[in-house]
């Protein structure tokens, strides 16, 4: 080889070398930046994380305080029907109470074997004034003679051949039935006609 051509070969090599190791720098400073926006990326991310996490942390809370806040209104509202309800109980039987007070004065009278006749009196007024304590609290009896048979709030024990009453219409009532504020509690025992 002659020193020309080494010289030659010793500059391409130089040359590639520093190309080389202009590659390896680029790539390095690449490297080197893809690495610091990736940790400025992951900076951002985990920033977020924990926002989302202490955001959750929070709503658990809220949502612990809100069951348990209407567990104690649900019980609140039991504890306060069951209230209702038993006063609603107590001023009925307080009328009541008067109903049986009469009566234990009509059975304890002196004359009762004496005077039978005011004796009966006194049980009709002793009724009546139970019978208007029962309809102020809202109760109504149904007594349906002569009406059309309802099987909803009537319940049909026989039919009866009749001369007055057409057919399916109540002849008799065996046992009265008794409506709450429009609400059946009872329904009334009636024969029904079965025609003539």
């Amino acid at each position: 080889m002659s020193a020309e051509e080494k010289d030659l070969s010793e500059e391409l090599i130089r040359e590639a070398e520093n190309a080389a190791n202009s590659n390896s720098t680029e790539e390095a400073s690449q490297e080197t930046s893809e690495k610091d926006s990736t940790q400025t990326e992951i900076a951002p991310e985990t920033s977020e994380i924990d926002s989302i996490k202490a955001e959750l942390i929070a709503a658990q809370d809220r949502n612990l305080r809100l069951m348990a806040e209407f567990d104690n209104f649900r019980r609140r509202t039991a504890k306060e029907q069951l209230d209702l309800i038993e006063t609603a109980n107590a001023k009925l039987l307080e009328k009541l109470s008067e109903v049986l007070d009469n009566f234990e004065r009509a059975f304890a009278a002196e004359n009762k074997a004496n005077d039978l006749e005011a004796f009966e009196k006194g049980m009709q007024l002793i009724h009546t004034q139970f019978a208007k304590t029962l309809t102020d609290a809202g109760l109504e009896q149904i007594d349906p003679v002569g009406q059309e048979f309802d099987p909803n709030c009537q319940e049909a024990l026989m039919q009866q051949p009749s001369e007055d009453i057409p057919e399916g219409h109540v002849v008799t009532v065996f046992q009265k039935g008794y409506r709450l504020k429009g609400k059946i509690l009872k329904t009334a025992k009636v024969i029904v006609s079965s025609g003539k």
